[in-house]
């Protein structure tokens, strides 16, 4: 007699129980919710499936190290306000083979597709480059290089490099050309020369023009010389007579020409002028009544 196989019953336990009835109330709509709620939820879901993306802005974080691409424009305007502020040379792209460049040693320079004068010497200088051979060949091609820059630049120089022997006729044309347009005409007889022009227009940029003023000195004898040797053929060792002999301007206008021929080195030419000086009225600018 066999005996039947007996079933066994998978009862079970109170967690599994807990976890069905969790996972069924979630499947399950909550009737007891009014309509204008459901219907406020799926119009509130499709709207948030639909709407883009919302980038929360990053706080206390500098602007160069978020991960957002910047515009071409303002990073170039930035670039390029940077290299122009900085002590360089700006060269345009179509003179980086210039021979000039060779001849710049004090100086950096580095291309730059922002200006439009061939060479950028500081904030305020624009230099045009003007080879004597090139004008020969293309003969309206600085017309236009001056005109395209007439108001660009405070400082505007034209530098031309004279290698052609027949030049006397060719500068008188572009120095007419460059009186016109308001360009200062530099000559540079030799490579060497332009390259030292271009490093001294950048070194003279910020430099003040004293150290090419005139000199002159406050004591009595510098302000007599300079007064003194104004007058043709007075040189400073006939200064110096005059004042050890007379002692002061007033007895030199007052001496007799006797006494003036008794000086070493005065003739009577020189006596002559001299006492004509003292004669000629003086002429003081006097302001234009109003």
């Amino acid at each position: 007699m066999s005996e039947t196989p007996k079933k066994t019953l998978n009862i079970p336990s109170y967690e599994q129980v807990e976890e069905l009835l969790a996972n069924q109330s979630k499947q399950l709509p909550n009737l007891f919710r009014s309509k204008r709620a459901l219907a406020s939820e799926s119009v509130l879901a499709s709207a948030a499936s639909t709407a883009p993306p919302v980038e929360t802005p990053a706080a206390n974080v500098p602007h160069n190290t978020l991960n957002t691409p910047l515009d071409s424009s303002s990073s170039n305007v930035r670039s390029n306000y940077k290299r122009a502020s900085g002590n360089t040379i700006l060269v345009k792209p179509t003179q980086q083979k210039n021979p000039i460049l060779k001849h710049i040693h004090n100086i950096p320079w580095e291309p730059s597709d922002y200006i439009k004068a061939d060479f950028v010497a500081g904030q305020t200088t624009g230099i045009v480059y003007l080879s004597l051979r090139y004008h020969r060949l293309y003969p309206t091609y600085i017309y236009d290089r001056l005109q395209e820059l007439q108001h660009a630049y405070v400082c505007r120089i034209l530098l031309v490099y004279v290698d052609t022997d027949a030049h006397h006729a060719s500068l008188q044309e572009i120095n007419r050309a460059a009186i016109l347009s308001d360009f200062t005409l530099m000559l540079a007889w030799s490579l060497e020369e332009a390259g030292r022009y271009l490093e001294s227009y950048r070194w003279l940029q910020n430099k003040t023009p004293d150290f090419i003023r005139e000199k002159v000195q406050d004591e009595y004898l510098a302000k007599m010389t300079d007064c003194l040797t104004s007058i043709k053929s007075v040189n400073k060792t006939d200064v110096l007579t005059l004042l050890s002999t007379f002692g002061c301007l007033k007895n030199i206008v007052d001496a007799k020409t006797e006494a003036l021929a008794m000086c070493p080195g005065f003739g009577e030419q020189k006596v002559k002028r001299l006492q004509q000086v003292w004669k000629q009225p003086f002429l003081a600018n006097k302001k234009p009544k109003n």
